[in-house]
């Protein structure tokens, strides 16, 4: 009998119970059947591995449906509950985690300010906070089996290290997977916050079901998601998207400028708070406070206004160069309306024949959202596979994300 400890299985088996994991996750309830074809492997096969999955706790009976000539064949859908998948979205400001079961729901959420000192202690942040989603939950520490984390900064594919990370010190100077790995005790998968958050856009959001678009979150910092022909675009060198270094709205060689790009610089909250400041603004308000302030603040207005002109040259370099079917704005910053609005207007202005630009659906939600996804559709094989490659663009085949909650 397979258990839930993952019984080392010969390669060929293992690349079935993931194969037919996958199909039953992403198809389910379906019939052994459906599932050999799927799979295109043989029915005897698909029967064998469906039973081993049924009694290791996997799957499930879900009921009959008729086939040709009256017929019927028994459905199986999976056990919801059989294993759970971590996602965490990490920001400069804040580190959000969420755990869900096999079925997409949610069963336990919460955010924290991030540890302003970095490294090893938003590590132990981030394993603290799973021990006490796993508690609140109710569930067995062991049964959480992967955690996906979005993280700032230029990711090496390659080696799962982080070669620039501005707005989490000394991300970029430990083994951040390895890391969590021990402090988790699961597997890990590490991608870019906004490459996950992109992939969420892809699953749940304005960008459902296309194939090539972009995805640009403004929030303390900036950065974009390429997505072309279904798959992630990371460059030569992990860097490919990072448009806070575009040199628009400062002197890029400036030093300040090259610490966290010359846009991102102005048109990050930080900027934006400077720049209201010196403008002659309310001193020591919050972004947020400064566009709850645009009916009556000039000044504001203003900012913002900027804000906007510097971002519609950055979507107009996008779009000449990546040609996607929509761009959408995200972070605590591009998801307000009032942006992208000013964006768009700015955009046609300069006669650009631009792809809709839209604020996120999914608002602050979207790395978690991307980060489930990735978990979810990967722990199948990181069960049973015999050597774990993540799919970061592999979608569960659901339509919401249940227990997520409305977007903020």
């Amino acid at each position: 009998m397979m258990t839930r400890s993952s019984r080392p299985k010969p390669v060929l088996r293992q690349l079935s119970l993931g194969s037919v994991m996958d199909a039953i996750i992403n198809h389910g309830p379906i019939s052994r059947a459906d599932v050999a074809k799927l799979t295109r492997i043989s029915k005897q096969t698909a029967s064998e591995v469906v039973r081993e999955l049924e009694s290791g706790g996997w799957v499930r009976v879900h009921g009959q449906t008729k086939g040709g000539i009256g017929r019927t064949a028994v459905t199986y859908a999976i056990e919801p509950d059989a294993a759970y998948v971590a996602g965490v979205d990490l920001g400069g400001t804040q580190v959000r985690m969420a755990i869900a079961n096999l079925a997409c729901s949610i069963v336990a959420e919460a955010s924290e300010i991030t540890d302003p000192v970095g490294g090893q202690t938003v590590v132990r942040q981030i394993a603290k906070l799973a021990d006490r989603l796993v508690r609140e939950a109710g569930i067995a520490r062991d049964r959480v089996r992967l955690l996906v984390i979005g993280t700032p900064g230029v990711l090496d594919v390659a080696t799962g290290s982080i070669r620039l990370a501005p707005n989490v010190p000394d991300f970029d100077k430990i083994d951040v997977v390895g890391s969590l790995r021990d402090a988790f005790g699961a597997d890990v998968i590490i991608e870019n916050d906004v490459n996950v958050g992109a992939l969420g856009e892809r699953w749940l959001g304005q960008a459902k079901g296309l194939d090539t678009f972009v995805y640009i979150a403004l929030g303390t910092g900036l950065g974009m998601g390429i997505v072309s022909d279904g798959k992630i675009i990371r460059g030569a060198h992990g860097g490919a998207g990072e448009i806070a270094n575009l040199p628009i709205g400062g002197d890029p060689f400036d030093a300040a400028s090259r610490l966290h790009g010359t846009l991102e610089a102005a048109v990050g909250s930080g900027g934006i708070a400077q720049r209201y400041e010196a403008a002659g603004g309310k001193p020591g308000i919050t972004v947020r406070e400064l566009f709850d302030r645009l009916p009556t603040d000039s000044v504001a207005r203003g900012v913002v206004d900027e804000s906007a002109r510097l971002l519609a040259l950055a979507v107009v370099a996008v779009v000449a160069t990546v040609d996607p079917q929509i761009v959408v704005f995200g972070g605590s910053i591009g998801a307000r309306r009032e942006i992208v609005d000013a964006i768009n207007e700015l955009v046609r202005s300069l006669g650009v024949d631009s792809a809709p630009i839209v604020s996120s659906a999914l608002g602050n939600r979207a790395g978690i959202s991307g980060a489930l996804a990735i978990g979810i559709n990967n722990i199948q094989n990181a069960l049973f596979a015999p050597s774990f490659t993540p799919r970061v663009l592999s979608l569960p085949a659901v339509d919401e994300l249940r227990g997520l909650g409305a977007a903020t």
